[in-house]
């Protein structure tokens, strides 16, 4: 009995262990997506060690089981609401390391009723919440954003499941993950703004930014995630 009770707490120990290194390592990606983003730092050097601080994290993590289904990322909403009915992806000369001087769209606009532009379901009367699509850990976040500042995402979330697949959602109001959180498919991480360059101006309405991407060569390269999107759960 004393032997398993060692073990359990020995076990218990390490789990603990690789939580605090998957929040440092999750905190480093944060600050290097943060570099990326402002240019102040050079491509080979973002690459380097975004393919290091992805494998750290990848060999520490235990993988949950993996979804049948996405859950939708609005609640209460589904795939009509996503604009164009996804004619708007376009991943095309899209590049990771390029921050925010890329010129592609590799993103679904997912849009709330909301035509006065309060952030506020024209329906309900209530904030819309943005969810995870699926287990994973937050690899970078940013709840903070000038009305003057030229950064297109705003607010957003980086989310990494481990799979080789990470989702980023961006133009969040609130937020309420940080780097370093294990997040459950369909929890609540944001909600719906109006935050980032385009985003904020009147001539846009108001929507979520969603992108999935996988890991190829350890960086991420985006994918159309419309048809899991068609098929997901609406919360």
């Amino acid at each position: 009995m004393r032997k398993i009770v060692l073990l359990v707490a020995m076990l218990i120990g390490v789990r603990a262990a690789h939580a605090q290194d998957d929040k440092a390592i999750c905190n480093h990606i944060n600050q290097l997506n943060t570099a990326v983003l402002n240019g102040s730092i050079k491509r080979p050097d973002a690459a380097k060690q975004f393919k290091l601080l992805i494998r750290q994290l990848t060999q520490n993590r235990h993988v949950p089981e993996a979804l049948d289904n996405w859950a939708f990322p609005l609640r209460g909403y589904n795939y009509h609401a996503i604009g164009g009915n996804g004619s708007g992806y376009s991943d095309k000369g899209y590049n990771y390391l390029d921050g925010n001087k890329h010129a592609a769209h590799p993103a679904h606009d997912i849009f709330i009723n909301d035509k006065n532009q309060d952030c506020i379901d024209d329906k309900t009367g209530k904030t819309v919440d943005v969810v995870a699509v699926d287990y994973g850990i937050v690899i970078a976040c940013s709840d903070t954003w000038q009305t003057n500042s030229s950064l297109r995402g705003g607010k957003y979330i980086w989310i990494y499941d481990n799979y080789g697949d990470i989702t980023y959602y961006a133009h969040n109001n609130n937020i309420f993950v940080k780097p370093g959180d294990e997040i459950k498919a369909g929890q609540k991480i944001a909600e719906v703004g109006r935050t980032g360059y385009n985003a904020y101006k009147k001539r846009s309405p108001t929507h979520l930014h969603f992108s999935a991407f996988k890991l190829v060569n350890d960086l991420p390269v985006p994918f159309n995630p419309y048809q899991q999107l068609k098929k997901a759960k609406t919360l």
